[in-house]
């Protein structure tokens, strides 16, 4: 399928690794000029050289904190200084703490607002003038299958997530007629660095291997196993392309049945 992504200008946040890299890996193979971003030089630096080498693609870096206002207005502004326009922005960040009420003051909930919704907020409102420019965008927000159904010591995720949906929902039907849209995905269990080592981590607190850690994790998903990375790029890639122009305030999960709601 012809996604018409070749030289669009696409922005993937925390993308240095896991699945924000993974998108930028699959944006750059469709031809799109990806720019990533994230904390760390050395990582976005890495990861830009591995992606452009497997795909041939123009990938650029840039080291921000997505948690300050004034650098990601920066680096769309070096974007559009660059190349001249905004076409695709993908909104990622490192999920906030797991834990249940009384783990958490005030700073943890603030820190927690600042990454997971105000991030999507000031990356959007960094990126929407040059869409409404051009007349055409792409919106995606990386979101987690918690903001259709809420985990148990994720409560952090489970309150600002969702907050995410509500920002994607209202706004798209703001800009539809600008000819951009605005969708969320939701991966489950994916099999990035993070979650690996977390499982690792576990096992050997528990005594147990790292097969039985994931086979009790992924025993509720229907598939039995974890999802890759590329299994959600995929469908953002989708969503950022031409042939899905008509698809818009929706959210999809990407976690192998394990949502078992109707919508």
């Amino acid at each position: 399928m012809e996604l018409g992504l070749k030289d669009r200008v696409a922005i993937v946040a925390a993308s240095s690794q896991g699945l924000g890299k993974a998108c930028a890996l699959e944006l750059a193979r469709e031809g799109a000029k990806v720019v990533i971003c994230a904390r760390d030089a050395e990582s976005l630096a890495a990861a830009a050289a591995e992606i452009s080498t497997a795909t041939g693609g123009e990938v650029t870096w840039m080291a921000i904190d997505l948690t300050d206002p004034v650098q990601i207005r920066h680096l769309a502004d070096e974007v559009v200084r660059r190349y001249s326009r905004i076409d695709i922005l993908v909104t990622n960040a490192g999920g906030p703490p797991s834990g249940y009420f009384d783990d958490f003051d005030d700073e943890a909930w603030f820190a927690a607002h600042q990454l997971t919704l105000m991030s999507a907020v000031r990356l959007i409102r960094a990126a929407l003038p040059a869409m409404r420019a051009q007349q055409w965008g792409r919106i995606v927000n990386i979101t987690s299958v918690s903001v259709k159904q809420p985990l148990d010591n994720l409560l952090l995720s489970n309150v600002y997530r969702p907050g995410v949906v509500g920002l994607a929902k209202t706004l798209s039907a703001q800009v539809a007629a600008d000819g951009i849209t605005v969708n969320n995905v939701a991966p489950g269990y994916t099999r990035t660095a993070r979650v690996v080592q977390l499982t690792e981590a576990r096992a050997a607190r528990e005594g147990k291997t790292v097969d039985q850690a994931l086979a009790e994790t992924t025993a509720s998903y229907p598939m039995q196993r974890m999802g890759e990375p590329e299994e959600l790029a995929a469908l953002v890639a989708f969503l950022a392309s031409e042939r899905a122009s008509y698809i818009t305030g929706t959210t999809i999960q990407v976690d192998g049945g394990y949502y078992r709601g109707l919508m």
